[in-house]
């Protein structure tokens, strides 16, 4: 944990959390048909922004190791992967809190919400390809499937506009339909998450890597 605080980054988010949790709460203003439970959606946006981006790193990781084939970059994939699936756990679950008191139910079948289920189920499987100590060749299994598993990601983000959808689009050509003070709770949200995210990423591959480590020593000595 020492080592952890001394990065800059983690100095940086102890000091801007506070400020994104005062803006979203306190400076933006309530939204007036809404009212406060719109608050939710700054942290929906932002968690399903950085859910997205962490599967467009395991896109681009999953390249690179069948290219080079390092541990260092399955690492990473893995990493972001699993980061990624706990924000989009996080957008499935402020999406209902939100949208309860305005649709009037908790789920329903829209083409946004359901793509974005079958992302999150198909980013549990590309875990469960990595888990138990992945062989060579499941690592490779693993990494072809993040590449096709990718093809979701701009699904997802289109649905709203290629298909009927009661979800909300906040940017379209028109531009960002918010208040002004909405938009600074808006894109300090992002960019705190991003952050987050930066931070969050090469903490878990060190663990990922500790792992891997104990497990080949467990190995070595059973031999």
């Amino acid at each position: 944990m020492k080592d952890e605080k001394r990065h800059p980054l983690f100095w940086v988010l102890a000091v801007l959390v506070p400020i994104n949790l005062y803006v979203i709460f306190f400076y933006a203003p309530v939204e007036k048909t809404m009212g406060v439970v719109q608050k939710v959606f700054y942290f929906h946006v932002a968690s399903a922004w950085i859910g997205l981006l962490a599967f467009c790193v395991v896109f681009g990781a999953s390249i690179l190791y069948l290219w080079k084939r390092q541990d260092r970059v399955n690492h990473l994939a893995l990493a972001s992967a699993e980061i990624g699936t706990v924000f989009i756990t996080g957008t499935l679950l402020t999406g209902p809190l939100w949208a309860y008191p305005i649709w009037n139910t908790w789920w329903t079948w829209d083409p946004r919400l359901t793509t974005t289920a079958v992302l999150w189920f198909m980013y549990v499987a590309y875990m469960a390809l990595q888990s138990g100590g992945a062989t060579e060749a499941r690592k490779r299994l693993a990494a072809v499937y993040g590449i096709i598993a990718f093809i979701n990601v701009p699904l997802v983000f289109f649905s709203a506009r290629w298909w009927r959808s009661i979800h909300p689009i906040v940017v379209t050509s028109a531009g960002i339909g918010l208040d002004g003070r909405m938009r600074v709770a808006l894109f300090l949200s992002l960019a705190v998450f991003s952050l987050l995210y930066v931070y969050l990423v090469p903490l878990r591959m060190k663990s990922i890597a500790l792992r891997e480590q104990i497990r080949h020593l467990k190995a070595e000595l059973l031999r």
